[in-house]
């Protein structure tokens, strides 16, 4: 039998066959199809595929997408419909939640916490072993915290966000506010001779700080977990917050915290492979 793993974001959708032969990668633009679309494609063309696990960048609960700001959805009860129309099981969570797993896993930790910036900014927290959820599964949503009022809108529909300013979709917007048609690629930006374009790295960094001081104040966690393509492609971030992250978190939550820069590969789809663990 063959396994499908999925992670789907708002650039990018990866995914993973296992089966007896290896594994097959695959990887498309997350805005080219929806995500049941994808799954009917794979199961017609795998049609031993037994079971799906899925790292989403959104809110999701007890297998239903609730919310994707930066995501297309072509279908909110993702579990219940694959389950009626090909018997496969299926479990999804947050792609965050994912991650965390996995990080967890890598750097031995029970208390420890995951900060991704990418299209968007998310959190995850595991505290004492477990996995924080929260009512709905919506613990730690950090990138929609109120942060400051804006001319924009975010994808969750209001406009005070802190993603509207840590994050490629928040840059992105900001240079469209002024009427740029650069990339949105921080490295590019902080170097650029544009007036605005410094103000949105400099922003970008301020809000980063404030999101990050938020989550290490309220979780309190032995390790912070940077992650997500922003961070990738620059990493003095790390540095950033090393240096900057006293002025914006309660001092002895910050007692030994380490922050470091992933090391896992595609930690959210590892932890989409977890989720077979907790399959019911």
């Amino acid at each position: 039998m063959k396994k499908l793993f999925i992670d789907i974001g708002g650039t990018h959708l990866r995914s993973e066959i296992e089966s007896d032969e290896g594994i097959l990668r695959d990887t498309i633009s997350s805005q080219e199809m929806g995500l049941l679309a994808y799954m009917d494609r794979q199961i017609v063309l795998h049609p031993q595929i037994d079971f799906i696990g899925i790292s989403y960048a959104g809110q999701v609960n007890n297998g239903v997408i609730v919310s994707a700001p930066n995501i297309n959805i072509d279908k909110y009860e993702i579990a219940f419909e694959v389950k009626q129309r090909y018997g496969i099981a299926l479990e999804i969570d947050n792609d965050l939640n994912c991650a965390i797993r996995a990080e967890a896993a890598y750097w031995k930790s029970s208390n420890i916490a995951a900060l991704y910036i990418g299209t968007g900014i998310g959190a995850a927290v595991i505290d004492q072993g477990a996995l924080i959820r929260g009512n709905a599964n919506m613990a730690f949503e950090i990138g929609h915290i109120p942060y400051r009022e804006t001319p924009l809108v975010c994808g969750c529909g209001r406009n005070n966000c802190v993603e509207l300013y840590a994050s490629g979709s928040g840059m992105a917007k900001w240079l469209h506010y002024y009427g740029s048609h650069l990339d949105p690629v921080l490295s590019q930006l902080k170097i650029g001779s544009d007036r605005n374009e410094r103000l949105i790295v400099s922003e970008f960094e301020e809000a980063l700080l404030h999101a990050a001081g938020v989550l290490v104040t309220l979780a309190n966690p032995e390790i912070v977990v940077l992650g997500g393509g922003v961070i990738e492609q620059n990493p003095y971030l790390a540095t950033l917050l090393r240096e900057k992250l006293p002025h914006y978190a309660l001092s002895p939550a910050l007692a030994g915290l380490r922050i470091e820069i992933i090391v896992l590969e595609n930690a959210p789809l590892m932890g989409a492979k977890l989720l077979e663990r907790h399959h019911g």
